[in-house]
């Protein structure tokens, strides 16, 4: 691993990230998108976006001229296709091209644009299933991976390997992340579609409502989950661009996890649900532990900074605000 600067940067004595800089951030609507544009917004640099009704990232020729045009000095690539085990099982098509045309139009519409720097985003779901734990990064690509999300998973693969590529090819200061299990502001909590923890938010929050005596959750509730508050995410975002220049991928994460019948306690206490929780074995479990060594970003100076059961009280308080819940 390498953490300085590229040559041409070094010679001219510019940063990775200089101060005020024009960062677009690609899927600032999202939940990561959103928290991004927040932080570097805070850090006093000029964020441009696009919503997906005036740019369709899927578009290679659209999204080169947007680039051409505004000629930013960093991309983020926070646009994805993302969702649960229900939501990768029923549309695997969908999770595999959308996210291969995005990253292709973006990563090189950003090249040809001359953007000096690009991060992009892949997900610590893309390591192999039986990965040793804690996962260090050079595990990609060593084993099998988790069935439920193996297209997915290769389309976020190959967003990796194409960064690389440039680096390799062309001497771009293009690097990569992999996040870990992601919740906060701006969350899905669309049961057909949403991860965990959103989904056991709002279950538990309806059920209180309902005054259901019992809530019955997907699979035994052994496996074990690392989550991370997304302005801690945001927050570690910056700081590789802002000190990273590394080929290898870096995990995000707080490495820390615990099992999903803990996590569905925890929100269970916070939500104030007082009914019981079913487990219904029959259905799939997932990949049994996920956590992420996080020692390369630690090396950078960076810790995550909210406690998980805070930052489930936030993320519950701001869906108390929306629509959805209050229906």
């Amino acid at each position: 691993m390498t953490t300085e600067l590229p040559q041409e940067s070094r010679k001219l004595g510019r940063p990775l990230l200089s101060p005020g800089a024009r960062v677009f951030v690609a899927g600032h609507r999202g939940l990561v998108g959103s928290a991004l544009a927040r932080r570097l917004t805070a850090d006093g640099h000029e964020v441009v976006t696009r919503g997906r009704d005036e740019l369709d990232l899927r578009d290679a020729a659209a999204t080169g001229r947007f680039l051409r045009d505004v000629r930013p000095d960093a991309v983020v690539l926070a646009a994805a296709k993302v969702g649960g085990i229900m939501a990768n099982s029923t549309w695997p098509v969908q999770f595999l091209e959308d996210n291969l045309r995005i990253q292709l139009s973006v990563i090189a519409g950003a090249h040809a644009a001359g953007t000096p720097r690009l991060l992009f985003l892949g997900s610590s779901c893309i390591y192999p299933r039986r990965a040793p734990q804690p996962i260090r990064e050079d595990s990609l690509l060593t084993g099998p991976l988790e069935p439920t999300n193996e297209a997915y998973a290769l389309a976020k693969i190959a967003g990796i390997v194409q960064t690389q590529s440039y680096r390799r090819q062309y001497g771009a200061s293009y690097i990569s992340a992999m996040p870990t299990n992601l919740y906060g502001p701006g969350d899905n909590f669309d049961l057909e579609t949403s991860h965990v923890l959103p989904a056991l938010i709002r279950r538990f929050h309806e059920a209180r409502r309902e005054r259901a005596p019992e809530v019955t959750l997907w699979g035994s509730g052994s496996p074990r989950r690392e989550f991370l508050h997304v302005d801690d995410l945001a927050a570690a975002c910056v700081r590789l661009l802002e000190a990273y220049d590394g080929d290898e991928p870096v995990n995000i994460g707080c490495g820390v996890d615990l099992t999903i019948r803990e996590l569905a306690a925890t929100v269970r206490e916070v939500t104030g649900y007082q009914g019981r929780i079913a487990w219904d074995a029959s259905k799939p479990d997932g990949t049994p532990r996920k956590l992420l060594d996080v020692s390369r970003l630690t090396s950078l100076g960076f810790t995550p900074r909210i406690p998980l059961r805070d930052g489930i009280a936030r993320t519950y308080a701001w869906w108390l605000g929306q629509p959805a819940a209050r229906g």
